[in-house]
C-alpha cells in the first residue's frame, strides 16, 4: 500500500516552503516546535492507516440505513472516530483554554488530509463538528459555548450546518424555515432542510444542528436570516441532554460518493416543537454561518486535494509494478515486458496528476497558513492585509482543487486501464467521493460569482492588487535564477494579463452586469491556473536552492518538483491565455443561447 499522502512532500511544503517553524516565534504557538509538529503528523498517519483506511471500501458498499426511526452505520465507523477523538484531533487547533492543543491551523489541515485520503466518509463527521465548534467560538454566548461547544470539542457531541432547503437550493435568500419566538427567549423552528451531512446517527451522545431560519416578521431575502442552535436532544441549563427535540429525518439521500457520511432531509417542528437558541444578533445569521462556511470551503479544497493525491499515489504504485508492453524501439517479442511507467504516455498521465494534486495541496496549505498569520498579526493593518488576501483566495482554494483534483482521479483510473474501473482497486471510489467537492459548500459557479462579483472588486480592488503583488514578487525572484527564469517571465506575463483582464471586466460591471457575471466561471479558471502556477514556482525556487547539497534521494525529490513546475507552466498555464481572450471580448456565447434552442 502506498503512502496516501507522501510524508516527504508534506514536510517539504510545511517546513521548507511555508516555514511552519516561524509561527512558533509568536506567543500563540510558542509551546510548539518541529518535534511536536512531527508527532501530530505521525499520529494522524497512523490512525488514518490503521483505523480509517481498513473499512473505507466496506463503508462505501454498506451505506447508512434508515429504518424510519434510527440511522445505522457499520460499527467500524464509531471505532475509528473513537481513535480520532482520543488523539485530540477535533480540538487540535483550538486554544488551550477551550480544551484544545492550540496547534497551527496549517498543521491540523495537513493532518486532516491523511484522514480524507484514507476514508472520506468517516472523516466527514469530525470535520463538520470542528467547523461547527469554531462557529460557536466566534459567535455564541459564553453560556452556549459551555453547553454546546465544550462537548463538541470533547468529541461527545457532533455538529452540522443546515442551510439548504428543497425549494431554495443555494439561493439562501429564499429559505422558508420559520423561527417563532417563545416567552422564555428561545424559539420554535418549523421547516425543512435538505442535503444535511451528518444529519443523524448514533455515533455521538447528541447532534448540534446550526440552522438558518427567519424570525417571524424578519425582512425578506438574506437580510432577514438568523442562525439557531437546534440540538437533536434538548439540553438543560447544566448542559445535560434530555428529551428528543422536534428535529427528525425525513429520508436519506443516496449519493454517488461520500456514501459513508449520512446525508438527509430534516423536518423541524413537524410533530413536536423543535426548540432552538439564537446565535448572535437577529438577522445576522448568514454572516455568522459564513464563519463556518469559509473554513469549510478551505476544507473542501483540502479534501479534494487529498482524494486526488491518494489516487495519484495508487496509480503511481501500480505503474511501477505493472509489467506490460516493451519500449517502442524494442522489436524483440521474446524480451520481458517493462513496467508501464516506462511508457511515455503513462509518465505524462502521472506528471499531470502530480502537477494538479501537489499544486492544489500547496494552495490549501498556503491558505491555512494565512489563517494562522491572521491570528498572530501584531497590528490591525497587518491582520487586515492577510484577511483580504485570504478572502480573494478562498473561492479559488475551494474550486480549483475540486475541479482539477477530480480530473486527477479520472487520469489515475486511466493509468490502471480496465482495473481502474473495477472495485478491485480504490480509484473508482476516490473518483466518486471527489465528485461531490465541486458541488457542496457552494458550487464552482457560485465560487466564480463570489470571486469576480465580490472579492476582486471589494475595497476598490485592494485584495486583488495584494494578490498580484505577491505573485509578482515570486516571479521577480525566479527571473534571477537562470534555471527558472523562463517560468518567472511567464508568471510575470500572466499576472499582468490577469490585471488587464480584471480592469476591463470591472469597467463594464455596472453597465452590462449579465455579460459580466456570465464570464465569471471562465475568470475563476483563468485566475486559478495563474495562482497554481505561482504555487508551483514557489516550490521550484525552494527545490532549486536545496538540490545542490541534497542527498541522492532528496535530489530526485527536488528534481521531481522542478519538473512538475515545468510541466504546469508549459502544458497548463497557457490555457489561461485563451480564457483571457474570451474574457477580454466579454464573450456572450453562453448567454446568447436561446432557451428554446437547447
Amino acid at each position: 500500500m502506498p503512502q496516501l499522502i507522501e510524508r516527504r512532500d508534506l514536510d517539504f511544503l510545511l517546513h521548507e516552503v511555508l516555514r511552519l517553524d516561524a509561527l512558533c516565534a509568536a506567543p500563540r504557538f510558542a509551546m510548539h516546535d518541529r518535534a511536536s509538529f512531527d508527532s501530530v503528523l505521525d499520529a494522524a498517519q497512523k490512525i488514518a492507516e490503521e483505523e480509517f483506511l481498513p473499512h473505507a471500501a466496506k463503508l462505501d458498499a454498506n451505506e447508512p440505513q434508515f429504518d424510519g426511526s434510527r440511522v445505522a452505520l457499520i460499527p467500524e465507523v464509531k471505532q475509528a472516530l473513537g481513535a480520532y477523538v482520543d488523539g485530540g484531533f477535533i480540538a487540535a487547533a483550538f486554544p488551550i483554554e477551550d480544551g484544545g492543543l492550540q496547534l497551527p491551523y496549517t498543521l491540523t489541515a495537513a493532518a486532516m488530509a491523511y484522514f480524507t485520503a484514507a476514508n472520506a466518509g468517516t472523516a466527514g463527521y469530525p470535520f463538520l463538528t470542528a467547523a461547527a465548534a469554531n462557529l460557536q467560538r466566534a459567535h455564541a454566548s459564553d453560556a452556549q459555548k459551555a453547553r454546546y461547544m465544550k462537548p463538541m470539542l470533547e468529541g461527545r457531541w457532533f455538529g452540522t450546518m443546515c442551510l439548504s432547503e428543497p425549494q431554495a437550493g443555494s439561493s439562501l435568500g429564499d429559505i422558508r424555515t420559520r423561527a417563532i419566538p417563545q416567552p422564555d427567549g428561545r424559539y420554535h423552528l418549523v421547516g425543512n432542510k435538505m442535503w444535511i451531512s451528518g444529519a443523524d446517527h448514533e455515533l455521538a451522545e447528541n447532534i448540534v444542528h446550526h440552522v438558518l431560519a427567519r424570525i417571524d416578521g424578519a425582512p425578506a431575502g438574506v437580510k432577514g436570516i438568523s442562525l439557531f442552535i437546534v440540538p437533536k436532544y434538548r439540553v438543560d441549563e447544566d448542559g445535560k441532554p434530555g428529551a428528543r427535540n422536534g428535529v427528525h429525518v425525513a429520508g436519506l439521500n443516496h449519493k454517488m460518493g461520500y456514501r459513508g457520511t449520512v446525508n438527509a432531509a430534516l423536518n423541524f417542528g413537524e410533530s413536536e416543537p423543535a426548540v432552538g437558541e439564537l446565535i448572535g444578533a437577529p438577522n445576522q445569521g448568514l454572516a455568522c454561518m459564513f464563519h463556518m462556511m469559509n473554513e469549510a470551503r478551505i476544507g473542501v479544497g483540502m479534501g479534494a486535494a487529498a482524494l486526488g493525491y491518494a489516487g495519484y499515489r495508487y496509480s503511481l504504485a501500480y505503474a511501477r509494478q505493472r509489467p506490460q508492453g516493451r519500449p517502442i524501439a524494442n522489436k524483440d517479442p521474446a524480451s520481458k515486458p517493462v513496467a508501464i511507467i516506462e511508457h511515455s504516455d503513462v509518465r505524462r498521465m502521472l506528471l499531470q496528476q502530480k502537477a494538479y494534486v501537489e499544486g492544489a495541496l500547496m494552495l490549501c496549505l498556503y491558505c491555512a497558513r494565512l489563517v494562522d498569520e491572521q491570528a498572530i498579526a501584531e497590528d490591525e493593518a497587518q491582520r487586515e492585509a492577510v484577511h483580504q488576501l485570504l478572502e480573494v483566495l478562498t473561492p479559488i482554494a475551494k474550486s480549483w482543487p475540486s475541479e482539477f483534483c477530480l480530473e486527477a482521479n479520472k487520469i489515475a483510473i486511466q493509468v490502471l486501464g480496465g482495473y481502474g474501473y473495477t472495485r478491485d482497486y480504490p480509484l473508482e471510489r476516490l473518483y466518486r467521493d471527489n465528485r461531490l467537492n465541486p458541488i457542496h459548500e457552494g458550487t464552482t459557479g457560485i465560487q466564480a460569482l463570489d470571486l469576480l462579483g465580490r472579492k476582486v472588486l471589494m475595497n476598490q480592488g485592494a485584495a486583488f492588487r495584494l494578490l498580484l503583488a505577491r505573485m509578482t514578487a515570486t516571479a521577480d525572484e525566479a527571473v534571477r535564477e537562470p534555471a527558472l527564469a523562463e517560468s518567472g517571465e511567464a508568471l510575470r506575463h500572466y499576472v499582468a494579463l490577469a490585471g488587464e483582464v480584471t480592469l476591463q471586466l470591472a469597467a463594464v460591471a455596472a453597465r452590462d452586469v449579465e455579460r459580466f457575471v456570465a464570464n465569471a466561471t471562465a475568470y475563476l479558471e483563468m485566475l486559478g491556473h495563474i495562482v497554481i502556477a505561482w504555487m508551483w514556482l514557489r516550490q521550484a525556487l525552494v527545490a532549486q536552492a536545496a538540490e545542490g547539497a541534497a542527498s541522492p534521494a532528496d535530489r530526485a525529490f527536488y528534481l521531481g518538483k522542478r519538473q512538475a513546475c515545468r510541466y504546469f507552466f508549459r502544458y497548463e498555464l497557457p490555457k489561461a491565455a485563451r480564457l483571457a481572450e474570451l474574457l477580454k471580448q466579454l464573450d456572450d456565447t453562453c448567454l446568447a443561447m436561446p432557451l428554446d434552442a437547447f
